[in-house]
């Protein structure tokens, strides 16, 4: 697919990025301490991800008139600004990468790879009500799995159960939106709406608080 970069509203910004060589693109906007993160990085592929999805969160603050402040990971594992403005989350999977930033509200993005396999290990991260609704269909299991990923990255905290404490309500495979909690943790807040898209052979979520 072609680079997409979309402004969502006058906040928050999306870019998603195919996974190819960036060697001549500049990357001088990095923070110093990402600059040490990549050089660390060893693996060629996963240094490739890395680059592709710190260079679409550049592009999407860029589509918004903001700086880029650099990104760390907290002790949840969430990215976090170095200049405590904006949130921002990140993804990849074969191919893409992908990233999302809101001046003023958490955010969670995923993308995954649709393959049959996910319907064998969907007990795995399903509700027994969620397994009561979606179809035996790869697409449907993707869609679940992705939503909860994306609220999971938003909420932000370790310890969160897909299975037992993200609840999805009933959608169909050819849903644009998925409404779900959080329930039974310290955690427990309100209700997310969780964009959907689907990108050729990939299922694309994110949500906003």
């Amino acid at each position: 697919m072609q680079t997409k970069i979309e402004k969502i509203d006058s906040h928050s910004a999306l870019a998603i990025k195919n996974i190819d060589s960036y060697e001549n693109q500049s990357l001088d906007f990095l923070s110093f301490r990402e600059k040490l993160s990549l050089a660390n990085i060893s693996h060629p592929a996963k240094r490739l991800e890395w680059t592709t999805a710190r260079i679409a969160i550049h592009e999407a603050l860029e589509v918004l008139g903001e700086p880029y402040p650099g990104f760390f990971k907290d002790e949840h594992g969430k990215s976090q600004s170095m200049s405590g403005q904006g949130f921002v989350s990140l993804s990849h999977t074969p191919g893409l990468a992908g990233a999302i930033f809101h001046k003023s509200q958490s955010v969670g993005i995923d993308m995954d790879l649709i393959r049959e396999k996910i319907l064998r290990i969907g007990f795995r991260f399903l509700d027994a009500t969620e397994l009561d609704f979606l179809e035996k269909d790869p697409i449907h299991y993707t869609m679940a799995w992705s939503a909860k990923e994306s609220i999971f990255k938003c909420q932000g905290k370790r310890g969160v159960s897909f299975r037992e404490n993200i609840l999805l309500e009933p959608f169909s495979s050819e849903a644009s939106v998925i409404k779900g909690r959080i329930r039974g943790t310290k955690f427990a807040d309100h209700h997310y709406t969780v964009q959907v898209r689907k990108l050729e052979n990939i299922i694309l979520t994110y949500t906003i608080w």
